[in-house]
Formats: C-alpha cells, sequence, structure tokens
C-alpha cells in the first residue's frame, strides 16, 4: 500500500474518532458541579457585604448555667421600678405550699426548704406556673442553740471537711433552682454569714456551679465569686394581715425611689397568701413590675470574678 494511501486512512480514523467523542460529551451533559459541602474556604460573602467582614461567631454550644437555664421569664427591657419577693418555707407545709403556687403570680421566687419531704411533684406545678426558686441552705443563726437550723446545718464550729459535706447534701437535695439563701423560715444563719472565712468557700462553691445567692439580712454586702442580692426588709415580722400589707406598700415605695427593691416572707401562711396575691393583682396598675430575683441580682463584688 502506497504511503498516501496510508496517510488518508490515519486521517480518516481520527475524524472518526473526535465524531464519536463528540457525541458521547453531548450525551452526558456537563460535568457536574461541585457539593458545597465540600467546598475549601470560606463561603464567598452575601450581595452587599464587604469580603472582608468579621465571620459571625458560632453558636454557644455551652450548656447554660443554672442562674440562666432555670431562670423564671422576664420583660427585663421595662422601664417600670423592679420589685421582687422571696417566699421561704416552701415545701413543709404541701397544703398551703401547693396553694401558694397556685395562687401567686409567677414573679414571687419560691425558698424551698431542704427538709421538704418529697419535693418534686411541687417544684413540678412550681416550674408549671412559672416560678423560679431557691434551695435554703441551712446556717448558724443567732441565738443557736435556742435557734436550731436542724441536722443539716453549716456550723461555726464544725471543720471545712464537714461544712463542705454538708453544703453538698444541701444543694443535692432538689434541682432545677436558680441559687440559694440562708433564709430558713424566721432564721437566717446570721452567726455563720457574718463569718467571712467560713462564708467564702460557700460563696466560691455557689460561684463554680452557676448559682446565684440571696443574702437574708437586710442591707447586706455583696459577697464575692458569685451572683447575689441583699434583701431590703422583711415582709411577715410579724405576720399579721395589717403589718404584711403596710410592709408590701413600703417594699413597693422602695422600688419606685430606688429602681428595685427585694422583700422576704419567712413562712408560707394562709394570709401571707392572701395579701401577697392582692397586692401583686394591682402592682401593674401602678406602674411597677413584679420581677424574679434572677433579674435583680448584681455581679460579683471582686473584679476578678465579675470579669469571668
Amino acid at each position: 500500500m502506497s504511503g498516501w494511501r496510508l496517510l488518508g486512512l490515519f486521517w480518516l480514523a481520527v475524524l472518526v474518532a473526535l465524531g464519536t467523542g463528540g457525541a458521547v460529551l453531548q450525551y452526558l451533559g456537563p460535568p457536574p458541579r461541585p457539593i458545597a459541602s465540600a467546598r475549601l474556604g470560606p463561603e464567598p460573602a452575601p450581595s452587599g457585604v464587604p469580603a472582608d467582614a468579621p465571620v459571625p461567631a458560632q453558636p454557644d454550644r455551652q450548656p447554660r448555667l443554672p442562674i440562666q437555664a432555670s431562670a423564671a421569664a422576664f420583660d427585663r427591657s421595662t422601664r417600670r421600678p423592679w420589685v421582687g419577693l422571696l417566699l421561704a418555707g416552701v415545701g413543709l407545709n404541701l397544703t398551703d405550699s401547693e396553694r401558694a403556687v397556685k395562687v401567686l403570680p409567677a414573679g414571687v421566687t419560691l425558698v424551698v426548704s431542704p427538709y421538704a419531704a418529697a419535693p418534686g411533684s411541687l417544684l413540678a406545678a412550681a416550674r408549671r406556673a412559672g416560678h423560679e426558686y431557691l434551695v435554703a441552705i441551712p446556717m448558724e443563726p443567732q441565738g443557736y442553740p435556742l435557734n436550731d437550723p436542724g441536722n443539716h446545718a453549716l456550723m461555726t464550729t464544725l471543720p471545712p471537711e464537714q461544712n463542705r459535706a454538708v453544703l453538698n447534701w444541701v444543694l443535692a437535695r432538689i434541682d432545677g433552682y436558680v441559687g440559694a439563701t440562708a433564709a430558713l423560715g424566721a432564721l437566717r444563719g446570721e452567726r455563720f454569714v457574718g463569718m467571712q472565712d467560713q462564708m467564702e468557700p460557700v460563696f466560691a462553691t455557689l460561684g463554680e456551679r452557676g448559682l446565684l445567692y440571696v443574702d437574708p439580712r437586710p442591707d447586706a454586702p455583696r459577697p464575692p465569686y458569685v451572683w447575689s442580692r441583699g434583701i431590703d426588709l422583711v415582709v411577715d415580722e410579724p405576720p399579721t394581715h395589717t403589718e404584711i400589707d403596710a410592709k408590701l406598700d413600703r417594699l413597693e415605695r422602695l422600688a419606685q425611689d430606688k429602681g428595685s427593691a427585694l422583700g422576704l416572707v419567712t413562712a408560707v401562711r394562709p394570709v401571707t397568701i392572701d395579701r401577697i396575691a392582692a397586692w401583686a393583682s394591682g402592682l401593674a396598675g401602678r406602674g411597677v413590675a413584679l420581677a424574679p430575683v434572677s433579674a435583680l441580682v448584681e455581679p460579683p463584688s471582686d473584679k476578678e470574678s465579675a470579669a469571668q
């Protein structure tokens, strides 16, 4: 076969191959686009956003602290004065405690006694009703042993290890609380709370656990390590109809003068439930907001803790 004939057959084969390949590509269509999740590097900025704009932070996946997760709902944007109320002794008298949960507005903060027997259903009802609550830590009061805080109390005469064990026992009695207080009925742990070296481990433990603390002594100084608030007055001493009404009126005026105020009711009694309910029903009309204690606390007194 001559050279020219071979050359002609070669170019004929090339043309047939090109035609066949083109037909195949037309049949298959364009190549698939890359999957978005496989793209390397940052996503392009949306239209109108500078290319060097900061990347939004990812959602915080850390669990929220109890002071956040268990706090009652409250509109913190309101410009009205805020007034708060603690009701101590919850769980000791089940009938009165159940009535308090049902009758009182959600803004009233409950203080649950660690000596309450099987308070689970009561606290479940409190959560459904919108109440937040504290756990009471028994502490050595003035006038001990005549004033007895019970068998599980922090005492000035106990070694630190034993007081730590008592504190852990108290904090494990219930769950779902935003913080703690030394208000145990009419007792307020004055002797123990008044000793800074005894209380610092307590504050440190509460702070580490993300819990707030309410000091049941009026105008008490702010403690270190923990978000806290002191009460302004005790409402039910003595627990009479006229005295309770007068103290609630005074508490409201303090809130209007100072911007916020916090009162303490030492026990769950029918008369206190009735008077609080009547007082609270007219607060909005008088331009005052009933606030849970988590909305009223202030940051730790030491700068290092406040910055954390």
